[in-house]
Order: structure tokens, then C-alpha cells, then sequence
């Protein structure tokens, strides 16, 4: 269950039981980046960044203690996933908009933006960020991606800078847990061609990989594995 923090287990455990008849000795709860940790290593084998329209980075103890890093939401952090890809090229386009009354070396960047979001008002913007859901946000990322393909400077580096606040996050649980290796997960690792490059050189020394996780099949495996498939 995506954001499942242990407090409530008990009442999402009753929840679930009581929904789909379910004995409470055939129930096991986990957040979704546990269960992605475990399909993509071993309790203490390594470290997990996933950068989609958040960011997090986790690691899970060979004894099952779990140490995370980010994953604080747009409104403190999320280094390097879509939204702050996105609120980062927003930002530094209106302040170009501000100090010369254009994008200036951001055109194609506006551009693309601006298409995104339907207009080139301020009203636009406005509505489209502060007028839904905070998760369209993060569909920006892709007009920042269009616009690094058409070599737009302020774009390229936004990305690469994306690339480092990641690899921070990948840092952090090495510092913490120990030098294993890294896997990152998420549309962020395909946004962009230079993504994958800089985040393996940001961790040069380090075993880097972008594997394919089946979170759904891992959950429905270790299910099996805990209680077998009989009634």
C-alpha cells in the first residue's frame, strides 16, 4: 500500500480483513517501496532510489529494520523526481520572465512548457499548478525532457542536476548502510538520455543498475511464499 506508514497497520490490517474475508493470519502488510526493495534484493543487499513523481531512497536490513531517505513530498523535498524537475524549470523560467521580460537561452524550454500547460498567461500556470492535483505537476517533467532534446541549456541542466539530487539520495543510505549496490527505479531513470549516465557517474566505484520491477508479482510470490496457495 503506497505510503503506509507502521501506525496504521493495525487499522489497515482490519480494514483489509474485514473487506475480503480474510483471516488475520493470512494477512502481511508493506508499503509499496518495501515491496519494491524486495523484488529488487535480499533484506541488506543494497540500496533502492525510486524517482517517479517523488523521490525516495530505502534500505532494508538483513534483520528487517528499514532506513529511508527523502520521500518528504514536493512541499519540503523529492530531490530529482518529476515534480521537482518540473517546479525547477518553472521557476527558473519565470525568473528569467522577471529580470529581462523573455525566456531568453529558456525559449525552447517555454515553449514546450507552455504547450504542457495549454497557454503562456500566468493564469495558465497558475491553474495548472495550484488549480489541481498536485500530481500533474509532475507531468511537466516530460516538456523539460522535449526541451533537453532540442538542446535547450537551462533544461539540459535541470536534468543533470535531477541526476545529482538522486544520486544523493543513494549516497545517503551508502554513508548510512554501507557500500552495496545501488538500484534506481521509476520514470525518471527514462526520462532523458543523459539520466542514467550522470547518476552512474555521480556513483563511479559503486554498482549501479536499473532493473524492471514487477511490484504486483513480487507481492503476489511472497504471499504465496508466506502462506502457501491452499485456502
Amino acid at each position: 500500500v503506497t505510503g503506509l506508514g507502521e501506525q496504521v497497520h493495525g487499522e489497515a490490517r482490519a480494514i483489509i480483513e474485514g473487506l475480503f474475508g480474510i483471516v488475520p493470519a493470512r494477512t502481511a502488510l508493506s508499503d509499496d517501496m518495501e515491496l519494491a526493495f524486495r523484488a529488487a534484493f535480499a533484506p541488506g543487499a543494497g540500496h533502492l532510489v525510486s524517482a517517479g513523481t517523488g523521490s525516495i531512497g530505502l534500505h532494508l536490513t538483513a534483520d528487517g529494520e528499514i532506513i529511508r531517505v527523502g520521500g518528504r513530498g514536493l512541499l519540503i523535498d523529492d530531490g530529482g523526481s518529476g515534480t521537482w524537475i518540473a517546479l525547477n524549470a518553472l521557476n527558473q523560467l519565470y525568473r528569467r520572465i522577471d529580470e529581462t521580460g523573455g525566456p531568453g537561452a529558456a525559449a525552447t524550454l517555454a515553449a514546450e512548457l507552455f504547450a504542457e500547460i495549454g497557454g503562456d498567461s500566468w493564469d495558465a500556470t497558475r491553474t495548472f499548478v495550484y488549480g489541481s492535483d498536485r500530481g500533474r505537476i509532475g507531468t511537466l517533467a516530460q516538456a523539460v525532457a522535449r526541451a533537453a532534446e532540442k538542446a535547450d541549456p537551462v533544461a539540459i541542466d535541470i536534468l543533470a542536476r535531477a541526476a545529482t539530487e538522486l544520486a544523493r539520495l543513494a549516497k545517503a543510505l551508502i554513508a548510512r548502510a554501507g557500500p552495496l549496490p545501488v538500484a534506481f527505479v521509476g520514470g525518471i531513470t527514462t526520462l532523458h538520455p543523459l539520466i542514467k549516465p550522470a547518476l552512474e557517474t555521480a556513483l563511479a566505484g559503486h554498482s549501479v543498475t536499473f532493473p524492471q520491477i514487477d511490484a504486483a508479482m513480487h507481492a503476489a510470490q511472497r504471499a504465496r511464499a508466506l502462506f502457501g496457495t491452499s485456502p
